[in-house]
């Protein structure tokens, strides 16, 4: 056999490694990429604080740097193949001076503002590690379409997505639960490492003669046209992605780790579309505009009712429209050489759907209006043909007929115009409006006005009425909704399904202490106590000011000090409520994250201090750290008394509390307030309130001064095997399982 033979042979060998090794790049590099944003968004919690706002200007860095990252792998590929291999693994050693992967010694001065400085510290602490990861699935596709006989290349981003897929679930099931995040930077250099040798050899199956070209234009650059194309299916996606968690969270169900459904299902939707097999991207593409109409129809719609019908719905309806406009997407592709033109356009329209609604939605709406929003895109973007045979032969002005009924209907169903006949009208005018709405598929156009009368019929109406009349308020942390009851009457506080306040209307009730707050609750009976307990000067704390309850507590003489996160709960307190006006309006409010700003304050500066900052799926994990409650611990006096509320649906925090009472010598009693019939009525509801203090003496006199209820505090229970939560060590994972097996010795005697 010749030399040339022998060399030939020995290429077609190696080349049937090519595949499987690029394969294993991407995944690894994508693998990092997802496991690095739920990692340091931990590592960084008790550094930043638990705000909403600050995660939103996370997630802006991420999606910057992701960008940042295609942009990279863009112009790299202008390069000679072998000159960008160089550079490219010049970068990485680079790099890897931030390595392990973790946080710089910044920390936040008291001045500034977490949502304005979490990105220049999240950009010095990851940013280099960050976009040289995030180029790897663009730039090994470059690479590995050098060599014509691989085939297509755009296959591999489908494998990409599954990695990025793979590392979002591992970590809460996994890394997170099993690893401290010392060991979880360690495993991530690991990885890093191992990304290296990849992509190094990778770089040696470039083939020769394409050291000494440019890489060859395979066809002219797309119209400006064609890519902000492709931007709109990007973006319309990755924004449906953070709405769909919105709306979920705020209207339907809030379920801890929730967020990872949405985000997981956005990233199988670029699985299915870019997959070799198109059997299931085609499905999905002409089933969309259905599955559209069908499940954006409720995009106004409150589904706590039915909670887990309606999140089915809405995610069925994020996978199946992701898909269909990411397969749109794949169809518009270019030739391999305009392949990182193409995934930087998606990474740009990937960014602004994120911006839109991580940013700008929350500071235009009152209310998730994105959602309907981009539903409605989805509609304009998505490939249609006409669903009703005789559809096509309908005149133009029967069209517009037929939409002025849709509107007309939709408004007379939502607005309740029929009285007494409501609930079937409504039903039935729905109806009707889906049947004219299926004729206008085909007609985008005419098809997204037509869902927009259908979303209106299903609260779509009601909810602009309550934009107009001023009942709701949006901050960076939330929905809040104020809304009065009749029977009994009450002005209520919701946060999405979560109530936050109840105040009785009834002529002498106004500032009776309501819902979780009672005077036969735990926190009750602590501050009603306060004067006894620590004379007739207590200082007293509150984290979480909600609509203001506890502040009916407060006696003249007392100093109250209430810390919360939220401007904008404030503002509703103290103009929508009047417990705060009323019964402690000389209180100290300091904004801001309850840790730090505790950190900040005199030593033994407390008797008393009540945390209320946890409900359904916004579980602050850094409130509840061994660490956090060593900066309770210093804020109180040494026999002062923390209460901490934790009633929540989803899980079972006694045993954090109990790990960390047995660990750092805290006494503690959990006290569970379950309200009578009448008590119902006057709007009390089911609390659990735990009290800890350093003294067991505090214990005891608030066990007195509950009177007859004195028995109903109780020790905490351990959980064997359980912990408790650290900085360095916590996962809620094993709060949501079903334990039965207890042992009950903390906190004092039963």
């Amino acid at each position: 056999m010749s030399e040339a033979a022998q060399a030939g042979a020995g290429g077609r060998g190696a080349e049937r490694f090519a595949r499987p090794l690029f394969l294993a790049t991407i995944v690894t590099g994508s693998f990092l990429l997802f496991l690095t944003q739920p990692m340091i968004a931990r590592m960084a919690l008790p550094r930043l604080g638990g705000a909403p706002a600050v995660w939103n200007s996370a997630m802006v860095v991420f999606q910057a740097l992701l960008l940042g990252g295609y942009a990279y792998a863009h112009f790299l590929a202008r390069l000679r193949p072998r000159l960008q291999a160089g550079v490219h693994l010049g970068v990485f050693a680079l790099a890897a001076l931030w390595l392990p992967l973790g946080l710089t010694a910044a920390t936040l001065p008291p001045e500034a503002s977490p949502a304005v400085w979490a990105p220049w510290f999240l950009l010095s602490s990851i940013g280099p590690l960050f976009l040289i990861v995030s180029a790897q699935a663009p730039l090994m596709q470059r690479w590995y379409a050098l060599e014509a006989e691989r085939g297509e290349p755009y296959a591999l981003y489908a494998a990409s997505n599954l990695g990025s897929f793979g590392g979002l679930l591992s970590y809460p099931l996994l890394v997170e639960p099993l690893l401290t995040l010392r060991e979880q930077s360690l495993l991530w250099t690991a990885g890093y490492a191992l990304l290296v040798l990849l992509v190094a050899a990778c770089a040696l199956t470039i083939p020769a003669r394409a050291v000494e070209a440019a890489p060859a234009q395979d066809m002219p650059a797309p119209p400006l046209r064609r890519i902000l194309h492709w931007m709109a299916l990007a973006a319309v996606p990755s924004g449906l992605m953070l709405s769909t968690t919105t709306h979920l969270t705020t209207d339907i169900v809030a379920i801890p780790l929730l967020w990872v459904v949405p985000l997981g299902l956005y990233l199988l939707s670029f699985v299915i579309a870019f997959a070799e097999g198109r059997k299931t991207a085609e499905l999905f593409t002409r089933i969309g505009p259905l599955v559209l109409l069908i499940g954006g129809g409720f995009a106004f719609s409150e589904g706590s009712a039915q909670p887990l019908f309606n999140a089915t719905v809405g995610l069925l309806l994020l996978l199946v429209v992701a898909a269909a406009l990411h397969a749109e997407l794949y169809r518009l592709r270019p030739a391999a050489g305009r392949l990182t033109t193409f995934y930087l356009a998606m990474a740009a329209g990937g960014a602004l759907g994120g911006l839109f609604c991580a940013v700008l939605a929350p500071t235009l709406f009152d209310w998730a209006y994105e959602h309907p929003i981009l539903l409605l895109g989805a509609a304009l973007l998505l490939w249609q043909r006409p669903f009703i045979p005789w559809a096509p032969d309908l005149p133009k002005w029967s069209r517009f007929a037929l939409l002025l009924a849709a509107f007309l209907l939709s408004y007379l169903a939502d607005m309740h115009v029929f009285g007494w006949v409501d609930r079937g009208w409504a039903a039935i005018a729905s109806i009707l409006i889906s049947l004219i709405v299926l004729h206008f598929v085909g007609w985008r156009v005419m098809f997204t006005l037509g869902l927009l009368a259908l979303m209106l019929s299903y609260g779509g109406w009601t909810k602009l009425y309550q934009s107009d009349a001023g009942m709701r308020t949006r901050s960076y942390f939330g929905i809040y909704t104020v809304s009065k009851r009749s029977l009994p009457p009450a002005r209520l506080l919701t946060h999405g399904t979560t109530l936050h306040g109840v105040q009785s209307l009834l002529p002498g009730e106004e500032l009776v202490p309501t819902s979780y707050y009672a005077r036969r609750s735990g926190v009750g009976q602590a501050l009603a106590s306060a004067p006894v307990l620590y004379g007739p000067a207590a200082r007293v704390g509150v984290v979480g000011l909600g609509a203001g309850t506890l502040t009916c507590y407060a006696v003249p003489g007392e100093r109250w000090r209430i810390f919360e996160i939220d401007p904008a709960m404030v503002q509703l307190a103290r103009t929508r409520f009047t417990f705060l006006p009323r019964c402690a309006p000389t209180a100290r409010i300091v904004v801001g994250d309850a840790r730090l700003s505790l950190a900040r304050e005199p030593a033994q500066s407390l008797d008393l201090l009540a945390v209320d900052a946890f409900s359904s799926d916004a579980v602050p994990m850094h409130l509840l750290t061994r660490e956090a409650l060593a900066v309770y611990r210093r804020a109180l006096a040494p026999d002062g008394l923390l209460l901490m509320h934790i009633s929540n649906r989803y899980l079972d925090l006694e045993p954090v509390l109990a790990a960390a009472a047995r660990a750092d010598g805290w006494t503690a009693a959990l006290y569970t307030y379950s309200p009578t019939m009448i008590e119902a009525s006057h709007n009390m509801t089911v609390s659990i309130w735990v009290a800890m203090s350093p003294r067991a003496e505090a214990i005891e006199r608030l066990r007195a001064a509950s009177g007859a209820d004195r028995a109903l505090w109780r020790p905490l229970r351990l959980r064997p095997g359980f912990r408790g939560w650290t900085d360095d060590h916590a996962s809620i994972l094993p709060l949501l399982a079903d334990w039965r097996s207890w042992v009950p010795v903390v906190g004092g005697r039963e």
